[in-house]
């Protein structure tokens, strides 16, 4: 694990963080040339990156190098949080940019951990690099809708694949809403629901393991 900082288009400086693959151990399941950006639940609630270590951790163990980082005026990083994320889409593209820049994948997979879903669906079109988007828990409930509605359009109207995981407890979502919200969203959508799962459960490191294989198992299913 490495750490750098990565500044943004206004002048924040972002905390990073980058797991790569070990140099022995498990044997990669592919050529390991997509490099996966995750992207933190809510700042405002106490979203930080090290909520996803473990899954970073579980993706570089499979052959892939992840990277987290704090969002602006979040653990380490500085600048100030916004309520909807707005700004916070500035910071993902930030950072797909210095991941394409200095590690040179092939491509870049997007995941996003609830309201993390939303700013990097937001980011999905704006990064030549990004080849597919993962949202665990995407908040399209109307109470949430009020602070993300914004970012709805963005990764619904991508041709970008596409995959949703989502409890069938999710308190934000109900899975009515998200197959309805589905609907309307362009090129492949791929959905999985975990049974009897809330919202803040999946963010937990009970499901680390599930949410490694799914994003792997994606991965391999995108073009090469």
């Amino acid at each position: 694990m490495e750490w750098t900082t990565v500044e943004t288009g206004d002048g924040a400086k972002l905390s990073v963080r980058v797991f790569k693959p070990p140099a022995s151990g498990e044997e990669p399941e592919a050529a390991g040339d997509v490099a996966v950006v995750l992207v933190h639940p809510y700042t405002i609630l106490g979203g930080v990156q090290g909520l996803l270590r473990g899954m970073a951790e579980g993706v570089a163990r499979r052959g892939y190098t992840a990277v987290t980082f704090d969002m602006r005026g979040a653990g380490r990083s500085t600048g100030r949080a916004s309520l909807t994320g707005s700004t916070e889409v500035g910071d993902v593209v930030a950072v797909c940019r210095w991941v394409a820049e200095n590690i040179n994948p092939r491509g870049i997979l997007l995941v996003g951990s609830s309201a993390g879903a939303p700013i990097a669906g937001s980011a999905v079109d704006k990064v030549d690099e990004v080849i597919g988007y993962v949202s665990i828990g995407y908040p399209f409930g109307l109470m949430a809708s009020v602070l993300f509605g914004r970012h709805h359009d963005a990764i619904l109207k991508s041709q970008r694949p596409k995959l949703f995981i989502m409890g069938t407890k999710d308190g934000f979502t109900s899975v009515k809403q998200l197959q309805n919200k589905l609907k309307s969203a362009a090129g492949r959508v791929d959905t999985h629901l975990i049974e009897g799962a809330g919202h803040f459960q999946m963010e937990g490191p009970a499901f680390d393991a599930q949410m490694v294989d799914l994003i792997v198992k994606f991965i391999n299913s995108l073009p090469k």
